[in-house]
């Protein structure tokens, strides 16, 4: 534009002065557009060197900005937060000896079924064998002491094999053998849970050792020696976890909640539905385990008395008077005893004693583990409160609603609630 200013103005002084005017302003304007031309281009290409200088410089800033100041999620998987690669590694370990212990007693729990299908499928066909002889032979004289002899053998043997199944109680083993696979099973699934979204340590590993030690002293595998009492006096909850001990304190949350989703409302709820499951849930479990044992002691007594007075009958079975009346004492007895079989090992009366005293366990473990978490003072070392409710009612069967309900109708009628805490069972 200079350039082209300074040509107009050098035509119109060249119309209008003389010649050696033009000439000096002609040599002015080249002076001058000498002069101003270059101050003109160094003014336009120092602009864009300015911007591109700023913007680098911003860029610096912003760069140096983001890297002094991490993310919560840099911060969470920082090497200061990383887990102790040993720690890791003996979490692994137990979790492959958990899964080995799944699979042992899956098969063991199968295996003693079939016991239990079998032995009272022989016992019965023996017992049914023996009352069929014992009736040809009160009824004909031909080979009648083979008969007799082979009817009360018979007997006997059923006797023992009944007295042997009745203290076992196969039925029950099965049903304990379900409950310990399911139960390591669950534990398994928690330290999968540990590994991938929590940061576990040398506690994770010593409360994980102590629920497998737990686990196999509640459900033994062997036999002799060290299995669980079949008809004990008393019924008592299952037992099959450590004693719990206090939670390790949590970092502060970045929110500034430092109730750890605890309040007064949820705690006041947690004590009425604990108050329910003990004076509902567990104790009716309670009593109906009590009448599972006393049917069940019955029965294995009931057994074994009718087969050993069916062999006496059969021995003296004859064509007198009073061997016909043994003759019939060893077909009723036989007949009576295979009916008490069937209902006691065809009817698992045993497994259903072993569920009872199972549930009766499971809302002892719900109860200690509400009370420790309203016993300790620490917020952060409770288990997050939210979180508690929410698994609390996923065991209970129960939306949240539901359960908060649930204490509502309990802190209004206190001992005359009529609703069970548990839906699933």
């Amino acid at each position: 534009m200079a350039i082209i200013l300074q040509s107009s103005n050098f035509l119109n002084s060249y119309n209008s002065v003389p010649s050696t005017s033009c000439c000096s302003s002609c040599r002015r304007g080249l002076i001058r557009s000498n002069i101003n031309i270059p101050n003109n281009q160094t003014l336009k290409m120092s602009l864009p060197m300015l911007q591109r200088r700023a913007r680098s410089v911003q860029e610096q800033e912003l760069f140096s900005a983001f890297s002094t100041r991490s993310s919560p999620i840099e911060k969470q998987f920082s090497p200061s937060r990383r887990s102790d690669p040993l720690v890791i590694e003996k979490l692994y370990a137990i979790k492959e000896a958990i899964a080995d212990r799944v699979e042992m007693h899956r098969n063991i729990g199968e295996q003693r079924t079939q016991w239990n299908n079998m032995l009272l499928t022989s016992i019965n066909g023996i017992t049914l064998a023996a009352a069929t002889m014992v009736g040809i032979a009160a009824s004909s004289g031909d080979a009648i002491l083979g008969l007799k002899m082979s009817s009360t053998f018979m007997y006997l043997a059923a006797t023992a094999m009944l007295v042997t199944m009745n203290q076992i109680q196969p039925s029950q083993l099965a049903e304990e053998q379900r409950n310990a696979a399911r139960l390591f099973q669950d534990l398994h699934n928690q330290i999968e849970t540990t590994l991938s979204i929590g940061h576990p340590s040398a506690i994770d590993v010593k409360e994980a050792m102590d629920r497998v030690l737990a686990l196999d002293k509640a459900y033994p595998l062997p036999l002799l020696g060290v299995m669980l009492e079949k008809f004990p006096s008393s019924v008592k909850p299952a037992v099959w976890w450590p004693q719990q001990r206090r939670r390790q304190p949590k970092r502060v949350s970045d929110n500034g909640n430092d109730w750890n989703g605890w309040n007064g409302k949820l705690e006041s709820e947690m004590k009425e539905i604990m108050g329910v499951l003990g004076r509902k849930d567990q104790e009716e479990y309670i009593r109906l385990g009590e009448k599972a044992l006393k049917l069940n002691k019955f029965l294995a007594m009931s057994g074994p008395l009718f087969t050993g007075l069916a062999a006496v009958g059969s021995a003296f079975a004859g064509h007198s008077h009073a061997g016909s009346w043994a003759a019939m004492l060893g077909i009723v007895g036989g007949a009576l005893a295979s009916v008490v079989n069937t209902v006691e090992h065809g009817g698992q009366v045993g497994m259903v004693f072993e569920m009872y005293r199972s549930n009766s366990g499971f809302f002892q473990y719900m109860k200690e583990a509400i009370e420790l978490n309203l016993t300790e003072t620490e917020m952060d070392r409770r288990e997050n409160g939210e979180v508690f409710e929410l698994k609390l009612a996923l065991k209970l069967g129960r939306s949240l609603s539901d359960l908060r309900n649930l204490a509502a109708s309990s802190s209004c009628k206190a001992e005359d609630v009529d609703e069970f805490g548990s839906k699933l069972f």
